[in-house]
């Protein structure tokens, strides 16, 4: 993520915001827009937005709560995606989520404590015949094991 995206500029969030003013029953759009600015739904923004429309803030953590397509978290430097799909499985992809618990700390759906990965994991990411796969920052990384997985991520810098 780069520093731009990422950076807590109430000015941002206005300017995003400002675009609902009119339309307060669009907030999944809004919420959309505000985790594409931050890459997450920062607490800040969300207040912000709950006192300009008016909305009650519960509101706002109801929505992003109960769609899995947003985060109440910062994400890690780095974005891991690891297929479950019943190719990779077969072929030990679930050792690759069990090593980045048991060497990085990381659970699905969470970061790493010192903020460099995030993990989310998908059931199928279509790449049946060369798993298991994992896609880090975009790119897909094929037939990957414990020692790949292990250079892949000390690239990561």
């Amino acid at each position: 993520m780069d520093s731009a995206r990422g950076a807590l500029a109430p000015e941002k969030a206005d300017t995003i915001i400002d675009c609902y003013v009119d339309r307060r029953e669009q907030v999944i759009a809004l919420l959309q827009d505000l985790q594409a600015q931050y890459g997450y739904l920062p607490r800040e923004a969300l207040t912000q937005a709950s006192q300009k429309l008016g909305l009650p803030l519960s509101q706002l953590f109801s929505v992003a709560t109960f769609f899995q397509a947003f985060t109440l978290e910062a994400p890690g430097r780095h974005l891991l995606t690891v297929c479950q799909g019943t190719a990779c499985h077969v072929r030990a992809g679930q050792r690759l989520v069990d090593v980045l618990e048991a060497d990085y700390g990381l659970k699905p759906g969470q970061t790493s404590p010192d903020k460099r990965f995030t993990l989310e994991t998908v059931n199928c990411l279509g790449c049946c015949a060369i798993g298991p796969v994992i896609v880090i920052d975009g790119k897909y990384e094929t037939r990957v094991g414990p020692d790949k997985l292990a250079r892949l991520l000390s690239a990561c810098k």
